[in-house]
């Protein structure tokens, strides 16, 4: 199959402008745990999801996640007796993503298991498989050619090592389709006016990782632990009706939900809003009654502004962090 067959509505937007390729969105979707269906999806050209085997969502997918949350992790809850809000809210998300979410022409990017990636192109609206392994689906044409890991970017590989089931990649649009086609040259500028400082945006896009990989050597780590399901780190960059939650944690006694957010060169306003929204939303929507919900925000410098707002915000702290290191001669 030639790749201007599968992606043949993406060449020519390529041809056009810009303008029309911005309209496309770009997704990881894995395909069963540590992607064990990626093979059977690729051969009979699907994805889809394996949240709640026996219900049949047609007719049943409104147009914001939010209601189809609302309506079904009560449902998720009551089949999936011991699991928490948090665990339920990312399962329906995830469902409702797949099946609705994701618009025919969008570009879907799964794991196969062995260090590359399928590439597909969604073709079809959802349709359900009673019986079938990940039975919620959609019709995709994959291409014939894979993307590589080692071809990413550093960014790239940190957004794609996610372990939710879904993930939305449309911010690295432009790298994606360098690695679809690498003739193909494009300038997709994503510019956030929040943004004051982009040498320490890009500093902290780093940080995030390294707080996760290395978050039992810190103050926060000996009190809370970074959310998991199943043995799996699900609290970083976990989605919310307002934006993914760079990092939510619980405590050890499991009464309190932590929110972390790191400034990123942000605007101190911008920075204590979007935390705030953040708490109201794990407060509403995945705290258990017993629970409370505290905030940090983590930045490079002092910061006058942060610290006069949260005076008045008394359940988040502020942290500061130090960049060092050494030269060692042999």
């Amino acid at each position: 199959m030639p790749q201007q067959s599968w992606l043949g509505i993406l060449d020519s937007s390529k041809r056009k402008n810009i303008r029309a390729v911005s309209q496309k969105s770009y997704y990881q979707v894995r395909l069963g745990v540590k992607s064990m269906f990626a093979q059977k999806c690729q051969t009979e050209q699907f994805i889809g999801v394996d949240f709640l085997l026996d219900l049949d969502l047609t007719n049943r997918l409104p147009e914001k996640w939010q209601d189809f949350n609302k309506e079904f992790i009560p449902i998720f809850l009551d089949s999936n007796p011991g699991k928490s809000k948090i665990a339920a809210g990312l399962a329906c998300g995830a469902m409702h993503t797949v099946a609705k979410g994701i618009q025919a022409g969008d570009i879907v990017l799964s794991p196969d298991g062995n260090g590359s990636y399928l590439v597909g192109e969604i073709k079809g609206d959802y349709h359900f498989c009673l019986g079938e392994i990940l039975p919620h689906r959609r019709p995709v044409e994959w291409s014939p050619d894979l993307i590589d890991r080692s071809e990413m970017s550093q960014t790239l590989r940190n957004a794609t090592g996610s372990v939710g089931t879904v993930s939305n990649l449309t911010k690295y649009a432009a790298e994606i389709e360098n690695l679809i086609g690498p003739s193909v040259q494009r300038a997709i500028i994503a510019t956030d006016p929040t943004i004051e400082d982009p040498t320490v945006f890009a500093l902290e896009k780093h940080l995030e990782d390294f707080l996760v990989h290395n978050w039992p050597q810190t103050s926060l780590g000996q009190r809370y632990e970074i959310y998991q399901e199943e043995g799996e780190i699900v609290g970083q960059q976990y989605p919310s009706d307002t934006g993914p939650i760079d990092i939510l944690a619980i405590s050890k006694d499991k009464t309190e939900l932590l929110v972390v957010e790191l400034k990123k060169g942000r605007a101190s306003d911008a920075v204590v809003g979007q935390i705030q929204r953040y708490m109201g939303y794990v407060l509403e929507e995945l705290a258990e009654e017993n629970q409370t919900v505290k905030g940090a925000i983590i930045a490079l410098e002092d910061d006058l502004r942060i610290r006069r707002a949260l005076k008045v915000a008394q359940n988040i702290e502020f942290y500061r962090y130090q960049i060092s290191f050494q030269l060692l001669q042999d």
